[in-house]
């Protein structure tokens, strides 16, 4: 059993200033990093550093060579990923003083995903090995039926949502990781109870988890429901937090560790991400996120 992170590979230009710019307005920042980012390549090294064998397959311009190297500098093998004729694609990061972010992004190669390449990357995978999507690449729904109809097992974090989400097959996906955006707009629901319900009636077959930010994450599965609080730290910058945790809730799982304990371990990196700079860079060793786990007791709040 493997696992295909299937998604982007983006070059982060990230801007740290006091506040966010303003429109027609010039603003000078304090310092400028470029960083190795994407939302398929947080996740991917996540979970190497997790401990999981992550096969990235996504697409990448001429001048994106370095990223396959940063790639796999950090244990993810990045055999499957392709050179595009389309630029790398990139994200414009602003993150403010009290480490939060705005992002414009370009989507470049990430967005030449065609089917040729989507059977060439799936033909090489068996039935119960399974897939991470986000919603950064084109071509998400092919990805999903071929997929499915190879029995694997389908993970989508449909993020950053777009309208297009809603016309996806997501009655194929095994296990949907959303935040508290994304699960208002694809529900029109705005409390996370009734997210979580709506979802488990449009998608009885599916597990849900969705993520509330410094409140923690909540799950629903087998018609249980449970809210895990997040570990209160100082934020210096929030950019990959969801990818972080997407990746060790996805390796945890892959190890066999509960889903609530699975969350736990989640929550946990997530908060070592986000007191450090940068995407990929930001993300914790395993080691770092057992012994912080272990620092800490379990808060889970049962309800329903």
């Amino acid at each position: 059993m493997k696992i295909i992170s299937f998604g982007s590979l983006n070059i982060d230009h990230v801007y740290r200033v006091n506040r966010f710019v303003r429109p027609g307005e010039t603003l000078p920042c304090q310092q400028y990093l470029k960083y190795a980012g994407g939302k398929g390549a947080n996740q991917s090294v996540a979970l190497a550093r997790a401990g999981v064998t992550v096969h990235h397959a996504g697409k990448i311009g001429a001048d994106g060579d370095w990223l396959k190297q940063e790639l796999c500098a950090r244990g993810v093998d990045v055999s499957m990923v392709e050179i595009s004729d389309l630029p790398t694609g990139h994200a414009i990061i602003q993150v403010n003083s009290e480490g939060q972010n705005c992002i414009i992004l370009f989507g470049g190669a990430n967005q030449d995903v065609d089917n040729q390449y989507v059977h060439t990357v799936l033909a090489k995978c068996e039935s119960q090995d399974w897939l991470l999507l986000q919603n950064e690449i084109s071509n998400i729904p092919e990805i999903i039926h071929n997929a499915h109809a190879r029995g694997m097992y389908i993970i989508f974090n449909p993020a950053p949502y777009t309208e297009s989400v809603d016309d996806y097959p997501l009655e194929k996906v095994s296990l949907m990781i959303l935040n508290e955006i994304e699960g208002q707009e694809l529900t029109g629901r705005r409390s996370p109870e009734n997210i979580l319900d709506a979802l488990k009636t449009r998608f009885p077959s599916s597990e849900v988890v969705l993520t509330l930010g410094e409140k923690g994450a909540m799950y629903q599965s087998n018609g249980h429901a449970c809210r895990i609080p997040a570990i209160t730290v100082k934020a210096k910058d929030t950019t990959a937090a969801g990818d972080c945790f997407v990746g060790y809730l996805v390796a945890s799982l892959m190890q066999a560790v509960p889903l609530k304990e699975a969350i736990e371990i989640a929550c946990a990196a997530s908060a070592i991400c986000v007191t450090r700079m940068g995407a990929v860079d930001s993300i914790p060793t395993r080691d770092e996120v057992i012994s912080l786990r272990f620092q800490i007791e379990s808060r889970a709040i049962q309800f329903g």
